[in-house]
């Protein structure tokens, strides 16, 4: 995926989407809905937890392109190896 700035967006219906800032009125990235009884729990504080989420998955995402290219590189060296999931 080429970079890009995202934004957030707060749609005011429960719904919390990750979306490309410069392309209005196209399909979100990621959305993120919590239920009634989820949203008492978080006192209000849904952005917020929707942000961390997000920002936990950016992270993992770039974590496991990583892991990817480390596995090609092994492979193209001939290095033989495992990935242990826990």
């Amino acid at each position: 995926m080429t970079t890009a700035l995202l934004e957030i967006i707060d749609l005011g219906d429960g719904e919390i989407v990750l979306q490309r800032a410069d392309e209005e009125g196209s399909e979100p990235l990621v959305s993120i809905q919590f239920s009634d009884e989820t949203s008492a729990y978080l006192m209000e504080n849904n952005l917020e937890v929707a942000k961390a989420m997000i920002q936990a998955g950016i992270q993992t995402a770039a974590r496991l392109a990583e892991l990817n290219n480390l596995e090609i590189d092994a492979e193209a060296t001939g290095a033989t190896g495992g990935r242990t999931v826990h």
